[in-house]
């Protein structure tokens, strides 16, 4: 039987494919402050804003491709039963091959209703203030935002649980509730953190195997270790 490996990976991990990460300066996220284009306030405030901003990122994500990180990421399905748990709202582990993949904070390729939050649509172009689903209810991005409730937590915590094997990638551990996670690895697991400035983890446990570097380079470090 293939040992279970799960990957938690954030926006350090698509940083080489030219996507901006979250946090790059004093909570703006492409010029703009996050409370503007990600929360529920923000969408009521100013829904022409929002959607701007997101079929901005949605445009500039067509043109990225995925990087090597990526790459690593999914041949490891070669050798082990791989869960991929990202923070990254890109479709770039599953372009590269990855075959299991869990959202935390939605999917910019995708859109959802108003209404019902589980009614979902893939999307491609541009969103705009007018378009409906088949039920007449508004869309708007598929994006957890600031405040909302986080609902693949529940799925990705048991995956958690059964891991034999942790890679955190391109995360600092600092956005909750997805660096909660670390907390519902068996105490045997083996956990690997990639990040070329890794955050203290002593809180979390003293057996985590760091790797300084950036995502591309570290994963290519940790397959030789495995």
């Amino acid at each position: 039987m293939q040992k279970r490996l799960v990957v938690l990976s954030g926006a350090g991990t698509s940083a080489e494919s030219g996507i901006k990460t979250f946090r790059d300066a004093d909570g703006l996220w492409e010029g703009h402050d996050v409370m503007e284009v990600a929360t529920p306030e923000g969408w009521v405030k100013n829904k022409e804003l929002v959607l701007k901003f997101y079929n901005d990122r949605r445009r500039q994500l067509l043109n990225c491709k995925p990087n090597s990180a990526h790459q690593s990421i999914a041949k490891l399905e070669a050798n082990y039963a791989v869960t991929v748990i990202t923070q990254n709202v890109d479709d770039l582990h599953e372009r590269a091959g990855s075959t299991n993949v869990l959202h935390l904070h939605g999917e910019l390729l995708k859109v959802r209703s108003e209404v019902n939050e589980t009614l979902t649509y893939p999307w491609t172009k541009d969103l705009q203030s007018t378009d409906t689903n088949e039920l007449g209810h508004g869309l708007r991005p598929h994006i957890v935002w600031f405040g909302e409730m986080v609902p693949e937590l529940e799925r990705a915590i048991p995956v958690v649980e059964k891991a034999d094997i942790i890679v955190i990638v391109g995360t600092s551990l600092q956005v909750y509730p997805a660096a909660s996670l670390i907390n519902y690895a068996q105490q045997n697991a083996k956990i690997y953190y990639i990040d070329p400035n890794p955050a203290e983890t002593s809180h979390f446990r003293s057996d985590i195997e760091i790797i300084p570097e950036k995502a591309s380079k570290g994963m290519l470090t940790l397959a030789k270790s495995l």
